[in-house]
C-alpha cells in the first residue's frame, strides 16, 4: 500500500471538487479550495477521523467497500477509480454497471457539428444522447433507444444495408459488456430478452465475434428522403465505455443535400 501517494491523491481530488459538483450548497466563503474533509467523509459514509488518517498517510489499508465509497464521494472517473484501488494495494473490482450518463464535453459535440447526425451509445447500445438531426434520420429514438434491440427485434423496421456486419459488431460489444459488468441487472435483462426472441442473436453469440469500431458505409431507406448513403464513424470515450457515432454524407452528393434539407427542418 502506497500510503503517501494515496494521501496525496485523496487531497488533490478533494481540493479539486467544489460543493456544487456534489450537490452541496456553496455556503460562506471558504478559506481553502475544494471540499472540507468532513464533507468527503459524510459523502463516503465514514468517520471523519478515519478519512483524516487516510489523508495524513496514517490509516490502515482501506477495504474495497471503503474505496468504492471514496470513489463515489470524490466523483472519480473510471481511470481514477482504478488508480485509487492500486494505490491502496487492492485489486480493482469491476464497476457495477456501464456508465449511462454523458459528459458535458461529449454532449457539446452533438450541438457543434452542422449537417451531421450524432448519437452517443453506452456499452449496452442504449442511445443515451443524440442531436435533432439524428432523431430525424433514425426516428423513434425515445421509444426505441437501443440499437441492438432494433437490430435483432425490429429488423424489418430498420431499413439499412449492412445488417450482417452490424449484427456481429453489436454482439461483440454486448459480450464485452457482459464480461465487464456481470452485476448489471439491466444488461442481464436485455441479453435474456435477445436470447429468448432472436435465434440469429444466439447463433452470432455462439461464434464469439471480434469486431472493432471503425468506419462503415451503409444505405438507409428514409421514409421522406428516400435512399441515403451514410458514412458512420466512431469516436470512443474509453473512460466511460461509450461510443460517439457520427453519421455524415460525402460532399456534393444527393445524400449531403438531403441531410442539409433535413437539418434546416429540425434546427
Amino acid at each position: 500500500m502506497a500510503r503517501g501517494e494515496l494521501a496525496r491523491f485523496l487531497r488533490d481530488r478533494r481540493e479539486g471538487l467544489r460543493p456544487g459538483h456534489v450537490g452541496l450548497p456553496a455556503g460562506p466563503r471558504r478559506r481553502t479550495p475544494g471540499l472540507r474533509r468532513e464533507e468527503v467523509a459524510d459523502l463516503a459514509c465514514m468517520s471523519v477521523d478515519y478519512y483524516v488518517r487516510l489523508e495524513q498517510a496514517r490509516g490502515p489499508r482501506p477495504s474495497p467497500r471503503i474505496l468504492e465509497s471514496l470513489a463515489g464521494a470524490l466523483r472519480l472517473a473510471p481511470a481514477e477509480r482504478t488508480h485509487l484501488f492500486r494505490l491502496a494495494g487492492v485489486v480493482p473490482q469491476p464497476p457495477a454497471g456501464p456508465q449511462r450518463e454523458v459528459r458535458p464535453y461529449v454532449a457539446g459535440l452533438l450541438r457543434r457539428i452542422p449537417e451531421t447526425a450524432v448519437v452517443v451509445t453506452a456499452a449496452t447500445y442504449d442511445v443515451i444522447a443524440w442531436n435533432p438531426l439524428a432523431e430525424a434520420l433514425l426516428g423513434n429514438l425515445r421509444a426505441q433507444p437501443n440499437l441492438a434491440r432494433r437490430r435483432f427485434l425490429f429488423r424489418d423496421q430498420v431499413l439499412t444495408t449492412g445488417h450482417e456486419e452490424f449484427g456481429e459488431i453489436a454482439v461483440a460489444r454486448l459480450q464485452a459488456a457482459a464480461d465487464r459488468y456481470p452485476r448489471d441487472a439491466a444488461l442481464a435483462a436485455q441479453l435474456a430478452e435477445l436470447r429468448a426472441a432472436s435465434a440469429e442473436f444466439n447463433e452470432i453469440w455462439a461464434t464469439n465475434p471480434v469486431r472493432a469500431p471503425g468506419h462503415r458505409t451503409k444505405t438507409m431507406a428514409h421514409p421522406e428522403l428516400g435512399r441515403l448513403r451514410i458514412n458512420c464513424d466512431i469516436l470512443t470515450v474509453p473512460d466511460d465505455d461509450q461510443q460517439v457515432v457520427f453519421m455524415t454524407a460525402d460532399p456534393d452528393t444527393p445524400t449531403a443535400r438531403a441531410l442539409r434539407h433535413l437539418a434546416t427542418q429540425v434546427s
